[in-house]
């Protein structure tokens, strides 16, 4: 009995953190953005990661409060992308900036120090 209820509470923790992740970064949107003048800030995620989809919460929330900003995501196993921006970890969290990059974290997913990084990028 016990092991069907941890299963059970394994499906409802897992169930609670997964949120539609999608892929909205591709190479000719993020040059755009950024020849228009714009921040860009790009995460990365994978399935199931709790702290991804903590991250992602956060920047759904932030794309309804900062104007000119260009909100991207990408799945880490997708290598072209991956490599194109050398990351190597889900979680990971860029900001660009005059075509250049201007931050970046492993694993944030403070609303208050994402929210910052914004803000002094703008």
């Amino acid at each position: 009995m016990r092991k069907i209820l941890i299963f059970i509470f394994c499906i409802f923790a897992f169930t609670a953190n997964a949120m539609e992740k999608k892929t909205t970064f591709n190479k000719e949107l993020f040059d755009k953005a950024q020849s228009e003048g714009k921040i860009v800030v790009v995460s990365s995620w994978v399935k199931y990661c709790s702290s991804c989809a903590s991250q992602m919460k956060v920047l759904d929330k932030a794309k309804n409060e900062f104007d000119n900003v260009e909100f991207l995501t990408f799945e880490i196993t997708n290598k072209e992308i991956a490599n194109l921006l050398n990351v190597q970890y889900q979680t990971t969290l860029l900001i660009f900036k005059d075509n250049k990059e201007v931050y970046r974290s492993i694993g944030e997913t403070t609303k208050d120090l994402i929210y910052e990084a914004i803000k002094s990028s703008i």
